[in-house]
């Protein structure tokens, strides 16, 4: 049976339409290509079965700098195999240097704010004179090809410079939240190696100074391989580390011939990412420097359509992909903005404020920050204009319905919400925004061009408006040349394409609608099965938490001896409210009504908070671990949690569940 079709809540204007880069993009192949395309979906298909053409078309539209040429624009080993891919073979190109193309003193390079400090600008010469002294310090210290630097930074003006620096150089960077627990850093960046730590004394969180002094000593010590350490002072202009040298000192180097850039072959890594974590030693997920150039140029200027001159934002940490992508907004000539502390100090309205003074054309969150907004009642309509506002972007975790609405009726009415997901996997997106197309409601718009999305049902075959696992048939540039430190490819292979061999098997539970929009429904791993019938958490968390008594929720399903099947809610209560019978019942109630008798829990309990990840995903697949036996410093590791003592509850819970 098909789906309904959802509201329309937005349609973009036919000069918005017209003057969008994408249109300018279809209208470059028809005159450079002679390629016509009559829609979106033409051009869709077009880019995911023509690899070649298509990533050859984006190299060349945005003009992609290389002193030497390339000999072929995809090697691939194997028809059915993605790993061992490589692209544009014999290019060299650097990152850096692509964003330092768009330097002028028209406009800022950077705004950054923070709890510490209000808005900033950072003009171009300044951001290329701070670049330059530190890429100087880092050659004097013998950092070039392939060389690691690795930062524990807050999200500021200091990890800009750093990251620039170290791409400049040929480096690759790494980089981790100062709120993450010591041994998870240690975790993550002893596997790399590093050469060069770049450390701040502390950051501040909720308006409280947190000191991470001791915290960076021991994490030196952790790393036996560094041999400098870059110490910012960042809570404490006087605060001082032990045989480190002061990042004021670093950026006084003299830089004789200035900023310089160096050839990194196409192939070679610009960064390396981590996952969760949450089980396990994380995956040190190492990205090439220009897969990474051609899918954000593609990503922010096709399907963001950020162009020259306008303002970026996206709320993240240093230790989320987040950060990286949103850099990529300087490649296309945008002011990158910046903001360093939480969301929701000293109110929710804190970044709806940041948005209006800044003057931001491109605001993006996680889904859990609007969410959150929402059930606090919050109206930013009321209180700032954002007349300057075009696109509001949405990722971390599916968005319901009622987070579209919530933008709609609360935020600007006239506004491009972009739903948009991807991962660490990729640094970037497979579903998302799409400027020639209307928004609907709990819809995400379209697949990315050279994403070959689909939704495959348990016996592998293509389904059209029906849940599915989410699988991507063709490779991308930005996929993992490797994990770093992985023989063979091992820990790789078995992340992505043990499941369907050839297909990459991403782990969302999704639905492409008859518009080809893209629905998530959460995590494949943590997808209820009930009677043989698969539910997306997602559809319960947007029914439960829409109850005016519940804060929060958290769905888990037990396979059980005998074949039995147990699926417990966990809910957080709203102050004031009780788990009566009357309100369990609501509950049951609205779940069968709005779904079936299948989202129906079988038990229903209060805790005090869900566990989160630190970059903001319910942890259903570690909880359901404890809920089976296993021990719960097993199951998950606290150091990657936003709220570790959270997990302690369900130990409580684990032999009622089980019984």
């Amino acid at each position: 049976m098909a789906s309904p079709t959802p509201e329309r809540l937005y349609t973009p204007d036919r000069r918005t339409a017209e003057q969008s880069i994408l249109q300018q993009y279809i209208n470059w192949l028809f005159v450079k290509k002679g390629l016509y395309l009559r829609d979106y979906n033409d051009l869709w298909d077009w880019s995911v079965t023509d690899l070649e053409d298509f990533w050859e078309s984006i190299y060349q539209f945005f003009g992609v700098h290389s002193p030497t040429e390339y000999s072929q624009v995809i090697y691939r080993p194997s028809d059915d195999d993605m790993i061992g891919v490589r692209w544009f073979d014999g290019a060299t190109v650097n990152y850096a240097e692509h964003i330092f193309r768009h330097k002028t003193n028209q406009r800022p390079a950077l705004l950054v704010a923070s709890e510490r400090y209000r808005l900033q600008t950072v003009s171009w010469a300044s951001l290329e004179a701070q670049v330059a002294g530190m890429a100087a310090w880092l050659r004097q210290q013998g950092v070039g090809l392939g060389d690691r630097v690795v930062a524990v930074l807050p999200n500021g003006l200091e990890a800009v410079v750093s990251f620039l620096a170290t791409n400049a150089v040929g480096g690759v960077w790494s980089s981790c939240s100062p709120d993450f627990g010591t041994a998870s850093i240690i975790d993550r960046f002893q596997q790399i190696e590093p050469k060069i730590l770049i450390a701040a004394d502390g950051y501040t969180y909720n308006g409280k100074p947190v000191d991470k002094t001791d915290a960076m000593r021991s994490l030196r010590t952790g790393l036996p391989t560094v041999q400098r350490l870059v110490w910012v002072p960042y809570l404490d202009a006087t605060s001082r580390l032990e045989r480190s040298v002061l990042w004021a000192d670093v950026l006084k180097t003299p830089a004789p011939d200035g900023l310089t850039f160096e050839p990194i072959p196409f192939n070679d890594p610009i960064w390396v990412l981590y996952s969760s974590g949450t089980t396990g030693k994380p995956k040190a997920i190492t990205h090439s420097v220009g897969g990474c150039l051609l899918e954000h140029l593609k990503a922010l200027a096709l399907h963001q359509d950020v162009h020259v001159g306008e303002r970026y934002f996206w709320y993240s940490t240093t230790g989320w992909m987040m950060w990286n992508f949103a850099l990529g907004s300087l490649l296309v000539g945008a002011t990158l903005v910046v903001y360093d502390g939480a969301a929701g100090y000293p109110d929710l309205n804190t970044l709806w404020k940041l948005a209006d003074d800044a003057r931001i054309n491109h605001f993006g969150g996680g889904a859990a920050y609007y969410l959150a907004c929402m059930r606090a009642g919050l109206k930013p309509m009321d209180t700032v204009r954002l007349t300057q506002l075009r696109s509001i972007g949405s990722t971390g975790s599916p968005l319901p319905p009622e987070g579209f609405q919530w933008i709609y009726q609360s935020v600007k009415s006239q506004v491009w919400l972009i739903s948009f997901s991807g991962g660490t996997d990729v640094c970037s997106g497979f579903v998302g925004g799409n400027p020639l197309l209307p928004v609907y409601e709990g819809e995400i718009q379209s697949r990315l061009l050279g994403c070959s999305v689909d939704a495959i049902d348990e016996q592998g075959r293509s389904v059209q408006d029906e849940l599915g696992e989410m699988v991507i048939r063709q490779p991308m540039p930005s996929m993992p040349i490797y994990f770093w430190n992985d023989t063979d490819n091992e820990r790789y292979r078995n992340s992505y394409f043990t499941e369907y061999p050839g297909l990459w098997r991403h782990g969302d539970f999704i639905r492409i609608t008859p518009r080809n929009g893209v629905v998530i429904y959460g995590r494949s791993d943590a997808t209820l099965n009930r009677d043989g019938v698969r539910i997306g958490t997602s559809e319960i968390y947007s029914a439960v938490e829409s109850l005016p008594d519940i804060a929060d929720s958290l769905v888990i399903g037990l396979e059980q001896p005998g074949g039995r099947y147990f699926m417990p809610l966990f809910v957080v209560l709203k102050k004031g409210a009780e788990l009566t019978d009357a309100l369990i019942d609501t509950i049951r109630k609205t779940l069968r009504t709005q779904f079936s008798p299948r989202h129906v829990p079988d038990a229903v309990y209060a805790i005090s908070e869900v566990p989160y990840t630190i970059s903001g995903k319910k942890l259903e697949t570690p909880v359901k671990k404890i809920l089976s036996g296993m021990d719960s410093s097993l199951a998950a590791s606290k150091d990657t949690l936003r709220n570790p003592a959270s997990l302690d509850q369900f130990v409580d819970f684990a032999l009622d569940v089980r019984s």
